[in-house]
């Protein structure tokens, strides 16, 4: 377990950097600039169509207390960014005071598109961890993200266990803010059981798009997909709506992580098709 002291040194020099820039050569999506600091890097990226596959690696055990990533990603006009990486976001426990962070900031110009599909989050025992995603949309822009919160190695007896999830989602289009949204997790706080809370599960996952071309019918195509044999079959729990502006939401809870990734995936398979054609 990381020391309860860490200076201000130290501090700093345990803020790892992604940046990477994109934009299109000969109607293909490139990466035009990228920087990266220790433990995360680009780890490849190849491409398909229009759009470029970037995996992101994090070549650490996990983020420890006092770990704070800061990620930017900016998607040039009519370019097309899908987003993954190669493992579960780990975060070890963390001592009274600590904490592990992300900062993420997306900025996708008029008629791009950006896919962020990572791997689950797990929250080992005693972790706290504060999760900021702010996103800037051009008109025509599309953003879509998928997302899974694990509570914890559940075969180890720790579901639950973690001391606290802050996660946090501000999105604006044109500079102006159309959604805000904030999820504080505190299982020795909270009821988590309890009716209205997490109930008999034990896993949840969210997908967002955002974008001006989001409009009711996507909402009842959505819909439609809920009730499909295959989504059924999961045995999840879920719900769609559309946000106050441009924006779509969709919660899934469940007893797994695999079931909710297999959800994410038919949904994105058919908002990409609604709103992209592809």
């Amino acid at each position: 377990m990381a020391s309860s002291i860490v200076t201000a040194d130290q501090e700093k020099a345990r803020v790892a950097v992604l940046a990477a820039s994109a934009s299109l050569r000969e109607g293909a999506t490139i990466l035009a600039g990228r920087y990266c600091t220790s433990p995360i890097k680009i780890a490849k990226t190849f491409s398909q169509d229009r759009a470029l596959f970037v995996m992101v690696m994090d070549a650490s055990p996990g983020m420890l207390a006092g770990d704070r990533y800061e990620l930017q990603w900016e998607a040039g006009t009519d370019t097309h960014l899908i987003l993954t990486n190669q493992g579960f976001t780990k975060v070890h426990p963390c001592e009274p005071g600590q904490f592990a962070s992300t900062h993420t900031r997306y900025r996708v110009g008029t008629g791009a598109c950006v896919e962020a599909m990572m791997q689950p989050l797990m929250l080992y025992r005693d972790a706290v961890y504060e999760n900021r995603t702010v996103v800037d949309l051009a008109p025509g822009a599309v953003w879509m993200q998928g997302e899974v919160v694990c509570p914890g190695r559940t075969l180890r007896g720790e579901a639950f266990q973690f001391e606290s999830l802050d996660n946090r989602l501000s999105v604006y289009y044109e500079d102006e803010i159309i959604y805000h949204q904030r999820q504080l997790v505190r299982p020795r706080l909270q009821r988590i059981a309890a009716q209205g809370g997490w109930g008999d599960y034990s896993h949840l996952s969210t997908f967002y798009v955002f974008s001006d071309r989001v409009t009711p019918s996507l909402l009842e195509v959505v819909r439609e997909t809920l009730e499909e044999k295959e989504i059924r079959e999961l045995g999840l729990y879920a719900g769609a709506s559309l946000t106050y502006r441009y924006g779509l939401s969709v919660v899934a809870a469940s007893d797994s992580a695999w079931k909710l990734q297999r959800f994410i995936g038919c949904v994105q398979k058919v908002v990409t098709r609604a709103l992209l054609g592809k």
